[in-house]
């Protein structure tokens, strides 16, 4: 009965040290997590206006033929997969990669992962990368963005692929976040309804009109990227502090139960040894 009081007790102590630590990281992810919204917030208007502004542009026409602009022969995608740094963000990580594989199917691609977990994905699937050079999502900034962007349009301007898809979280709640896949290039991807008015030229360009859209089209996905990326670090933040309070919670139950469990075996252990004086003083 003492060695099992005693793991018991070994184990209550173990518990509390967990639960310190999950509380710790529960309050490090709120204490980040609002600049990180508000952050997403700021930026919010401008990603959805500027993915508005790409699907006018699919709908309508113009007086040349961008490479942007029309359809590829070529199937083969590219994903621009954006997850996080570190775990012990519930299912945060998963549900990108859940949602990335229903996204692609069957079909031949290739990702270009930010931040930690999706390098040791890709790795783990074996999957071909476009570089690995934006790793870590915490060192990502708005010229990173650009860069990115820059290399996504080379690459697909030389035909390697003929569709470029954004995968990241959005962030609508502290308790829900939204794993989706968006397309960015070719434009005609972005539309997909039918044509509300007969097509026209829109903008005459001075000096000439497909050298000014194939320079803005890059720009068009950098703010896509950075905004994705905003986006994507308030929801893993609000997933961490999600999964933290759901542990410490688990742990303060399960130190309750062992301390339950702790008490009534001492009590039982008492009561023995009362019975056990009370028999020697009847025999004796």
């Amino acid at each position: 009965m003492a060695a099992n009081m005693k793991a018991v007790k070994t184990r209550i102590k173990s518990v509390e040290s967990t639960m310190q630590i999950t509380r710790a990281m529960e309050l490090v992810a709120s204490s980040k997590l609002r600049g990180a919204k508000e952050r997403a917030d700021a930026c919010r208007p401008y990603f959805q206006e500027l993915y508005g502004a790409l699907q006018e542009i699919a709908a309508g026409n113009t007086d040349f033929s961008s490479v942007y602009a029309r359809k590829s022969s070529q199937e083969k995608h590219c994903y621009v997969v954006i997850a996080g740094d570190r775990g012990l963000a519930g299912g945060y990580n998963t549900n990108l990669f859940r949602c990335l594989e229903e996204a692609a199917d069957d079909q031949k691609y290739a990702v270009l992962p930010i931040g930690k977990k999706a390098v040791e994905y890709a790795r783990r699937r074996e999957l071909e990368c476009v570089t690995e050079q934006f790793g870590q999502i915490a060192e990502l900034d708005v010229a990173d963005c650009f860069e990115i962007a820059r290399l996504l349009c080379e690459e697909f301007r030389a035909g390697k692929y003929g569709h470029i898809g954004l995968c990241y979280t959005g962030f609508v709640s502290m308790l829900t976040q939204e794993p989706r896949v968006i397309s960015m290039l070719p434009l005609t991807d972005l539309f997909q309804g039918e044509r509300r008015e007969p097509v026209r030229n829109l903008i005459l360009y001075e000096p000439d009109a497909q050298e000014v859209f194939d320079a803005i089209v890059p720009e068009y996905l950098a703010g896509l990227i950075c905004g994705a990326v905003r986006e994507s670090v308030a929801s893993e933040l609000a997933a961490r502090r999600t999964a933290m309070d759901a542990a410490t919670k688990n742990a303060q139950e399960m130190i309750d139960q062992l301390n339950l469990y702790y008490n009534r075996a001492r009590q039982a252990g008492s009561t023995q040894e009362i019975t056990e004086i009370v028999a020697g003083a009847e025999e004796g």
